[in-house]
């Protein structure tokens, strides 16, 4: 079954570039691990959400706004794609993600197939 996790990272943490990622061994292990088992299907590391712009339509008009719409303490900062037995398997597999054990979270969804 396929999973969306939603990788959460508080507002105020430390926004990492990619070549830190690349560095730090909690990500390097973990990334290592979803490889060998090709359990990641797809994905990507999204900018800040204040680089953000909603989009909104209501009747005819088309609606932008600058940054998140509401005020969070954790912005969404990227995204995987995960194929897995179970719900089970995908919680345990967020459960050991970098972002989740640092002070963030990782939100787990089914997705529509």
């Amino acid at each position: 079954m396929k999973y969306a996790l939603f990788i959460c990272t508080p507002v105020d943490g430390e926004e990492l570039a990619p070549e830190q990622i690349a560095d730090d061994p909690r990500f390097a292990t973990y990334i290592q691990e979803v490889r060998e088992r090709d359990i990641v299907k797809g994905g990507a590391r999204l900018r800040p959400a204040s680089d953000a712009t909603t989009v909104r339509v209501r009747g005819d008009d088309v609606l932008l706004s600058d940054g998140p719409f509401a005020e969070t303490k954790e912005y969404i900062a990227g995204i995987d794609i995960i194929e897995v037995a179970d719900l089970d398997e995908a919680i345990a597999l967020a459960s050991r993600h970098p972002a989740a054990l640092g002070g963030g979270s990782v939100e787990v969804r089914p997705v529509w197939e």
